[in-house]
């Protein structure tokens, strides 16, 4: 007969199995009791009472848990790739989605951005105001040969240059006592201008102003303005009239040049006067110049 083992040499499996059955028993015993007295009806049920062990949730303490199969497992892995991958597929599209807008906001920038503006280099800019041909049997025209060929073609495209706005600070009238000319002033020095009389170098100072006021006029045609600049000396006065007021230039210098010497077409830091015409007189091939400076006015 195998000996009676003590409540403390049992294990924690061993007594929980044995407390269930002490359990069962105990039950019963009551059961049978209450039959007996006839407290308890005997149901067919109770007859097939279900085990304990049926209605375990899940493993007890110290049992093995069953492993997971081998499919489960796979299946598991699956879907986390698919996790990862939907992860990494959001911060792709995220990333692109900002370098998409970034470009669209350059985009956008560049065509808010104004072009820098390059002036057309006009043709006085190489060649100087009131160049014509000799007057040959009195039909005169402009002198083409001394436009350099590669800037010919613009003398289309330049020949109607935007007028400026009449001001009251324009040169409206010219004269010089020493040399008997007195004529209007018009804005602008193309080959219509000249005819009307004398004409100001667009874009150079208003009388009084510090810079270069340029005025232009024909020596043989349209009136012979200018034929007699070169009779000019050091002190003559030339008086320019605006509609507000007169200022009164004193000559400085005469200069022979040719038709290219557009320097003086420059503006300066002071205020001057630049008076310019063909030369010699029925030749045309130069150009005569004839600066001042302002005296009185300004």
């Amino acid at each position: 007969m195998a000996r009676k083992k003590s409540p403390t040499d049992l294990s924690v499996e061993e007594l929980r199995r044995l407390l269930v059955e002490k359990q069962r028993q105990a039950r019963q015993e009551r059961l049978e009791r209450f039959r007996a007295t006839g407290r308890v009806v005997t149901l067919e049920s109770d007859l097939e009472a279900p085990r304990l062990d049926s209605l375990r949730a899940g493993p007890l303490l110290g049992e093995e848990v069953e492993p997971v199969s081998k499919r489960r497992r796979t299946l598991d892995y699956f879907l986390l790739a698919v996790e990862i991958l939907a992860v990494i597929g959001l911060i792709f599209v995220l990333f692109n989605g900002l370098e998409v807008i970034r470009e669209l906001n350059r985009q956008v920038a560049q065509s808010l951005e104004q072009p820098t503006l390059t002036p057309t280099p006009p043709i006085r800019a190489v060649v100087l105001p009131s160049g014509h041909t000799p007057p040959i049997d009195g039909v005169a025209r402009p002198n083409e040969a001394e436009i350099p060929e590669h800037l010919r073609p613009l003398v289309q495209s330049l020949a109607n240059i935007p007028v400026p706005t009449p001001g009251p600070e324009q040169a409206r009238r010219i004269q010089i006592p020493a040399i008997g000319v007195d004529a209007p002033i018009v804005q602008g020095d193309g080959w219509e201008q000249l005819k009307k009389g004398v004409g100001q170098f667009i874009g150079s100072a208003n009388p009084g102003e510090k810079g270069n006021l340029v005025l232009s006029a024909h020596n043989d045609i349209f009136g012979e303005i200018f034929r007699h600049l070169d009779q000019l000396e050091p002190g003559d006065e030339i008086i320019i009239h605006t509609q507000r007021q007169v200022y009164v230039y004193v000559v400085s210098e005469t200069e022979i040049v040719e038709p290219t010497q557009v320097e003086f077409l420059d503006a300066t830091d002071e205020p001057v006067i630049t008076l310019i015409s063909c030369y010699p007189y029925l030749v045309d091939t130069q150009r005569i110049i004839v600066r001042g400076n302002l005296k009185s006015g300004g």
